[in-house]
C-alpha cells in the first residue's frame, strides 16, 4: 500500500486553475491507480472503523468517488450531497459562501434518519465553507456528524480551524500550502 508520502506524490498540481494565482490540487489522478486510490479509502476509513457509522455523505463531485468508497469499507451507507438542482426528490438547502461567490448545497430530507451516526467526506479541505453547508445539512435531519474527512487540507486557508471550533473532529490525509 501506499503511505501518505505516496499519495500526495499522486496529487497533480494544476496552476492558475480555475482562474490565474490559484494552484489546483487535482486528485483524479490519484484514482487513476489501483494502489494509492485503495490506500486513500482504506486510510480516510481507518480512524471511522469502529465508531458504528450509519452513513458516509459526500459532497460532490470529487467526494463522490471515495465517499461510496469509504461507506463500502464501513459496511455504510452512502448519502451525496450536491449542489443546487440536482437531486429528484424532495430535499433541504443550505447557501454558503465560496472566494468567488455563493453556491447553495442540497441533501435529501430522507437522507438521513435523526441520530444516524454520519462521516463528512469530501476531496479537500480549503476554507471550509462548503464543509460548513453541509455539515449545516445533516445537523438540520437530526444527523450525529462524528467527523470529517478529506485527502488534501490547504492549511493556509482556515478550512480545518473552523470545523474544529464547530467541534468537529477532522481527519486529512496530507497538505499543501498556499492556495
Amino acid at each position: 500500500m501506499a503511505d501518505m508520502v505516496s499519495i500526495k506524490e499522486f496529487i497533480r498540481t494544476i496552476p492558475d486553475f480555475p482562474r490565474p494565482g490559484i494552484m489546483f490540487r487535482d486528485v483524479t489522478t490519484l484514482f487513476c491507480e489501483s494502489v494509492p486510490f485503495g490506500s486513500t479509502v482504506a486510510q480516510l476509513a481507518e480512524p471511522f472503523e469502529n465508531l458504528g457509522i450509519d452513513k458516509v455523505a459526500g459532497i460532490e463531485a470529487r467526494g463522490f468517488v471515495v465517499g461510496g468508497a469509504v461507506a463500502d469499507r464501513l459496511g455504510a451507507g452512502f448519502v451525496p450531497i450536491r449542489k443546487q438542482g440536482k437531486l429528484p426528490g424532495p430535499r433541504i438547502s443550505q447557501a454558503y459562501t465560496l472566494e468567488y461567490g455563493e453556491e447553495i448545497a442540497e441533501i435529501h430530507d430522507d437522507a438521513v434518519q435523526a441520530d444516524e451516526k454520519v462521516l463528512l467526506l469530501d476531496d479537500l479541505l480549503a476554507t471550509g465553507g462548503t464543509a460548513e453547508a453541509a455539515l449545516r445539512l445533516l445537523e438540520r435531519l437530526g444527523a450525529e456528524v462524528v467527523g470529517c474527512a478529506f485527502i488534501v487540507d490547504l492549511p493556509d486557508l482556515g478550512g480545518r480551524a473552523l470545523l474544529e471550533n464547530l467541534g468537529m473532529r477532522v481527519h486529512c490525509l496530507c497538505e499543501f500550502e498556499g492556495d
